[in-house]
């Protein structure tokens, strides 16, 4: 069976490399900036019209969903390179059975994840030391918001699976519906309706849940071999070997990279919840700020993924040299008015004092090391397209989990205040960059033959 092309479709097998990446990361950007208004327009609404206790209750909640959905995301990126090997090999047949087998697992990761995150949410707050006047709040919000996990992750696989095949547009005009639906219902819900950070967690996941029929109805009604049938998804035990292959290890650093963050998160508790509200405001703020590059990553692992699958090893190995310099002009251009408004942003969430000082601050100390995280962005996503993803999990885990908790370690009880806790995730991505870097390069000159990518 050949590969049926759409014109929404995006051959990465041929043309100007920049062109087509910027052409890929754009449409994809701006979903993801839309994507991120679901937990940003939360933030606000509830800074703002309930307080920054539960300002304060929504952002350590932050570290919990990602251990979650990171597990899935990683799952769900070994299905993308898959699909995206396959697609560029124009081999329909081994496409339609990775669409249907990814479609499976994501099935199965509803019920485990929506089970594991009810259950143990209140667990899972403890072992980060939340106080007690932003516990309940956080138990509620995190309750409804993990019953209506499904939404979320179906949405996921689907716009993987349009984005493996070069289809970052159709997944855009769906989240642009759902997150200005979200930004309605927030106002509604909280404001309107004062049913206070439930109504924030509610709007969330109705939101969630319509982009997730949007993008599923797309699936169901193409033609091509990419086509989701719903009432006859089964998986392909050597599809699944080869999405676990690749999958697991990306799942793996991620949770538990997120479980590190879980005990960041654990110390920012140690200090009053004007610093747990300023700490909120910087990583939602944070989160826009970082997603040029992670944008940029993932085109560069279906550029490189579709390269490989079709045999063009010279693009494959030009693209992270491109990719490279777009990214350090881009967060140059990112963190230099963040550093001169940081004070301005941080008043979006929270008006008080001192929650306008700590995110300020939180800002400006860290900001600056954007730039080495580009570089891991970068050569991370030209490795794991290339299938290599044993390699990234290994130095990843080792800087965010291994250095970074004694980083924290030590440094919070030698100087015992914020700012060496605020520099626990910069020190994490620098450490990161080098080990990313001398690997590439060495992977580079001795076992490009191997695994088909320098």
């Amino acid at each position: 069976m050949a590969v049926t092309l759409r014109h929404r479709d995006t051959d990465m097998t041929s043309g100007s490399i920049p062109r087509l990446l910027i052409q890929f990361s754009v449409p994809l950007l701006i979903g993801n900036v839309f994507q991120q208004l679901y937990n940003t327009v939360d933030t606000i609404v509830v800074g703002n019209f309930v307080g920054r206790q539960a300002l304060a209750a929504v952002g350590c909640t932050g570290p919990i969903v990602n251990a979650l959905i990171g597990t899935f995301s990683g799952l769900s990126s070994g299905a993308s390179v898959v699909i995206s090997q396959y697609y560029g090999a124009k081999e329909g047949e081994k496409l339609h059975q990775s669409v249907q087998t990814t479609m499976g697992l994501t099935f199965i990761m509803c019920v485990v994840l929506t089970a594991v995150g009810v259950l143990f949410t209140p667990a899972m707050l403890r072992l980060m030391d939340t106080p007690e006047d932003v516990f309940s709040q956080a138990v509620e919000y995190l309750t409804i918001y993990f019953w209506g996990l499904s939404g979320l992750l179906l949405y996921n696989t689907g716009a993987g699976i349009l984005r493996a095949v070069g289809d970052s547009a159709h997944p855009l005009y769906f989240l642009i519906f759902s997150a200005l639906t979200n930004t309605v219902l927030d106002i509604l819900f909280v404001r309107s309706f004062h049913m206070g950070i439930a109504g924030a967690a509610v709007a969330t996941i109705v939101s969630q849940m319509m982009s997730a029929v949007l993008v599923l109805r797309m699936l169901s009604r193409t033609t091509a071999d990419y086509r989701v049938d719903l009432r006859h998804t089964r998986m392909t035990s050597y599809i699944l070997g080869k999405v676990c292959a690749i999958g697991i290890p990306t799942a793996l650093q991620m949770f538990v990279t997120a479980i590190s963050n879980i005990f960041v998160q654990a110390y920012i508790n140690r200090f009053e919840s004007a610093c747990m509200a300023g700490w909120t405001a910087y990583n939602r703020i944070d989160a826009f700020a970082m997603m040029p590059m992670m944008s940029l990553s993932i085109a560069l692992s279906t550029f490189v993924g579709q390269n490989l699958g079709a045999g063009e090893l010279k693009r494959a190995r030009s693209a992270p040299k491109y990719g490279m310099v777009m990214g350090l002009v881009m967060m140059l251009v990112i963190l230099t008015p963040l550093m001169i408004f940081a004070r301005q942003l941080t008043y979006l969430f929270n008006q008080e004092p001192e929650v306008l000082d700590y995110g300020a601050f939180f800002i400006r100390i860290i900001s600056p090391f954007y730039l080495t995280f580009s570089v891991t962005q970068v050569y991370a996503g030209a490795l794991r397209g290339a299938g290599d993803t044993k390699s990234t999990m290994i130095i990843m885990l080792f800087s965010y989990v291994l250095f970074r908790q004694l980083y924290l370690y030590v440094s919070y009880r030698v100087f015992g205040g914020i700012t060496s806790v605020a520099l626990g995730y910069p020190m994490g991505w620098a450490m990161c960059a080098v080990l990313l870097l001398v690997y590439y390069y060495g992977f580079h000159r001795g076992k490009q033959e191997q695994l088909r990518i320098a």
